[in-house]
């Protein structure tokens, strides 16, 4: 039996972090998270605890990209060409961890060597991206991926499909995920164009408070000792949070923006400047995954403050004439636009 994992409502603190998983997983169109702060701040953590808090999903039987049974018209090759059609099973989320020293063959795919040497057929070993249809793709020190896999991802993110030609075989499959990037600023920046694919930024620190750093010590000291009993005292919790994101899940497309919402957000990044409108899409529809996930009908300006500095700290251009830090500039423009 495999051993359990780290329960995400057992993490202690971070709750800007935890808040931005929760709703992705409510709305996979997001655009992805990305977590930057100090080393031993439960990055990894969360993200390895989310994977085992999200709900079951039904994918086509026997494929090897995920296909949702439900929607035809994102189905793989193989699943157009199978009749009948494939039935469906329920399968977990995928979490998919990408390496930095992952090969682009591993990432996107390559001719399966085996076959082509043991029985002379070309056929197509899935990568990475494969795995992570309909899932997530985990990156651990974003900042320091290869140039050439950055732009492997924008294409792919950028399409929601992976495309391999080479060694005689043109393949075309699914490759919607949601990327998570986790990294420490001190080992240098992302690239603006993948910094920009991100919906969601935010910046973690190592707790300053002596309660918070005891508690943390004391859960995880608990969970190495006890990993099972852990586990099962935090059932309960665990049960609820995975309801919250199924009942979110079925409430998103009924949730309401009104245009005062949409003001408010075009507003916002008018003061700061963003660049582009994707700012303003992508703060509404976090404010509407947001609401979906704690039970509200419609989008107010609670939703749009407490996401601000999330969607816009990452978009804003530096500003020589304004030393203040990104998410000082955005909790300005808030504080401006709707009041303290």
């Amino acid at each position: 039996m495999a051993r359990p994992v780290f329960p995400f409502a057992a993490i202690v603190g971070q709750e800007d972090m935890k808040l931005a998983m929760l709703i992705a997983a409510v709305d996979q169109g997001v655009g992805g998270v990305l977590v930057f702060g100090d080393r031993g701040t439960g990055k990894s953590t969360t993200v390895r605890a989310l994977a085992a808090l999200l709900p079951p999903m039904e994918v086509a039987e026997s494929c090897r990209y995920n296909c949702d049974p439900g929607a035809p018209d994102a189905w793989c090759a193989a699943c157009r060409e199978s009749s009948p059609a494939r039935r469906g099973v329920t399968a977990p989320v995928p979490v998919v961890d990408l390496p930095l020293g992952a090969t682009e063959d591993r990432v996107v795919g390559a001719l399966d060597l085996e076959q082509a040497l043991t029985a002379q057929r070309k056929v197509f070993e899935p990568g990475l991206l494969a795995r992570a249809n309909r899932g997530f793709l985990y990156i651990d020190e974003v900042n320091l991926l290869e140039d050439h896999l950055v732009d492997l991802l924008l294409d792919v993110a950028a399409s929601g499909e992976n495309v391999v030609e080479r060694e005689g075989l043109s393949i075309r499959h699914p490759a919607r995920f949601v990327l998570i990037g986790s990294g420490n600023p001190e080992e240098g920046e992302l690239r603006p164009q993948l910094l920009d694919r991100f919906g969601l930024s935010v910046d973690v620190r190592t707790p300053g408070d002596l309660p918070t750093r005891i508690e943390v010590v004391r859960r995880r000291d608990r969970f190495e000792r006890d990993p099972d009993g852990f586990a099962e005292a935090w059932r309960e919790q665990q049960g609820q949070l995975r309801q919250d994101i199924a009942v979110g899940r079925a409430r998103l497309a009924s949730v309401e923006t009104p245009d005062n919402a949409l003001e408010q957000a075009a507003r916002l990044c008018m003061a700061l400047g963003t660049d582009g409108l994707r700012g303003e899409l992508t703060l509404i529809r976090t404010a509407r995954a947001l609401a979906a996930l704690e039970g509200d009908s419609r989008v107010s300006h609670t939703h749009l403050r407490r996401l601000a500095p999330m969607v816009l700290s990452h978009r804003l251009r530096r500003n020589p004439l304004d030393e203040a830090s990104a998410s000082t500039r955005v909790a300005r423009a808030v504080e401006e636009l709707f009041g303290a």
